[in-house]
């Protein structure tokens, strides 16, 4: 009788573990595709999103898809074909994921769009993303600050844009240019090289060895006889290729003083070389904060509540009006990044110095 009373509370003990368990595999499986590690932000943002998920009690499934459009779309289908149920997509080419998103809502799939909008597509449930018109504003703002702080104008200036096929790219360029339009048309701000819009300036799968070359040429093609005073930069990953560009030819030695240059992302590199006197600044966009609000979406619609959504008219993706939740990006320079991203928590001393 003790035997089967032994047997009977260990199968009982069992049945609650079991439950348990299937309780927590039933609040949700979710898919994270990401576009690339070659950038350190990409692996930040996926070890934020499955480390918050996790704690929350979801299972994830995170992959990265090292820019490769077939590669990252394999990778879609297969997390459908495994029953998550929310995927989290941060797009290479925010064009390309129509078919793959089709069936993901023919699956009863929600699909967060993060950081990056996906276009073209109804079947876009959310964005989760920063104030990238913003970003663009503080950008040139810090550029302008960088320049005048360095002497009268006019000022001798090239511009950079991000991936054509990234639609934050625009963003970041009509953001920029809401500040420096108004500077060149008063002469203040001249493009030696007369090379503007994305069309022009843009740079693919923000590649900084693609940046490098076109600096190159720049410089080669329209400053043998004059100095630049200042690039605008989208993303700290260009501004390490203009810079090794800039040196080359002699900038930042002598009496030839570094460029002002801006940047975005706040990578380790690129805040080590605004200490170095080289970059002038980025932009902090604090990856945490974008998963703790794609958690709470994915937390939200699994549930069948409304998450929390404070833009519902700027991100049209050409198909729709995608609801969105944007964070708010910090300028930095080396007035403030110790406050900034050491005094959150981001970075530790060790890792900057």
């Amino acid at each position: 009788m003790k035997h089967f009373k032994k047997l009977m509370a260990s199968v009982a003990l069992g049945t609650v573990m079991l439950s348990g368990a299937v309780v927590a595999a039933e609040k949700g499986y979710v898919g994270i595709s990401m576009p690339t590690k070659s950038s350190a932000r990409w692996i930040t943002d996926g070890d934020s999103m499955v480390k918050q998920l996790e704690a929350a009690g979801f299972k994830a499934d995170l992959q990265y898809a090292e820019d490769d459009i077939p590669n990252q779309l394999a990778q879609i289908e297969n997390m459908i074909v495994k029953g998550v149920n929310v995927l989290v997509i941060a797009a290479i080419d925010g064009t390309t994921l129509s078919n793959a998103l089709e069936n993901a809502h023919a699956s009863d799939i929600k699909v967060i769009s993060y950081d990056r909008l996906i276009r073209e597509s109804a079947y876009v449930d959310y964005y989760a993303t920063f104030d990238n018109f913003k970003v663009g504003v503080q950008q040139a703002s810090t550029l302008v600050e960088g320049m005048k702080k360095r002497g009268q104008g006019p000022y001798n200036v090239e511009l950079f844009g991000g991936s054509p096929d990234d639609n934050n790219a625009y963003f970041f360029y009509n953001g920029a240019m809401s500040v420096l339009q108004p500077l060149i048309d008063s002469g203040d701000i001249v493009i030696v090289s007369g090379q503007m819009g994305m069309d022009t300036v843009g740079t693919l799968r923000w590649d900084g060895a693609v940046a490098q070359a076109r600096m190159d040429n720049l410089m080669s093609a329209h400053y043998t006889d004059s100095k630049v005073q200042g690039v605008l930069s989208p993303y700290d990953g260009l501004s390490i290729g203009i810079l090794s560009s800039l040196k080359g030819v002699g900038y930042g030695s002598g009496d030839m003083a570094m460029p002002v240059v801006s940047g975005q992302d706040a990578e380790v590199q690129s805040v080590k070389s605004i200490l170095a006197g080289e970059q002038y600044s980025t932009v902090f966009k604090d990856t945490r904060e974008l998963a703790r609000v794609t958690v709470g979406m994915v937390e939200a619609v699994l549930a069948g509540t409304d998450p929390e959504i404070n833009d519902t008219t700027t991100y049209d993706n050409g198909v729709k009006v995608v609801p969105a939740y944007l964070l708010e990006p910090v300028p930095v320079d080396a007035s403030n990044w110790e406050e900034v991203l050491i005094g959150s928590g981001y970075y530790s001393m060790d890792q900057i110095k």
